[in-house]
């Protein structure tokens, strides 16, 4: 019975974050002026994506490798819309992969500097400086690098071998 609540936990879950994923996503396509035939593709890519990386990070996996991979997932997915729907990549993958940015490792960072220069040098400090500083640049790193992959495997004008 216990399998049984853990596995309707987790579904509610993801479907919740899945849902408050695709407000952002569709939020920054309609800043980025994206079609507006466009805009479901990319609350849809916005999903998977926030989907799949909360689904790893419940199974253990690091969140910056969980983000890479998702990233990944996500731009993979818009260069099959984009071969679908004739439009370039990038105007389902770049307001998808938003709802990732990783805002509260970088804030929190900010902060630790800000107390940093308030009330001086600690060890302590210094140290949420740069952890959080490092986790949200790996994940940002990450982010890039995944919505890279697609591109390099696909439109490559040599062989890889």
């Amino acid at each position: 019975m216990d399998e049984l609540m853990d596995s309707i936990d987790l579904l509610f879950g993801l479907l919740n974050d899945m849902l408050f994923a695709a407000i952002p996503a569709v939020g920054f396509a309609l800043v980025f002026n994206v079609p507006q035939r466009a805009l479901i593709y990319c609350a849809l890519g916005g999903s998977i994506g926030h989907g799949s990386r909360y689904l790893m990070l419940h199974f253990g996996i690091p969140i910056e490798w969980a983000s890479f991979f998702a990233a990944t997932i996500v731009g993979l997915i818009g260069v099959h819309w984009s071969h679908k729907l004739l439009a370039h990549p990038k105007v389902f993958t770049v307001a998808a992969l938003i709802p990732m940015v990783p805002g509260v490792f970088a804030f929190k960072a900010m902060i630790a500097m800000v107390e940093i220069n308030h009330l001086g040098y600690s060890p302590e400090l210094i140290a949420t400086c740069m952890e959080n500083f490092l986790k949200a640049m790996f994940i940002i790193a990450g982010l890039a690098v995944g919505l890279a992959v697609p591109g390099l495997l696909f439109y490559r004008r040599r062989p890889i071998v």
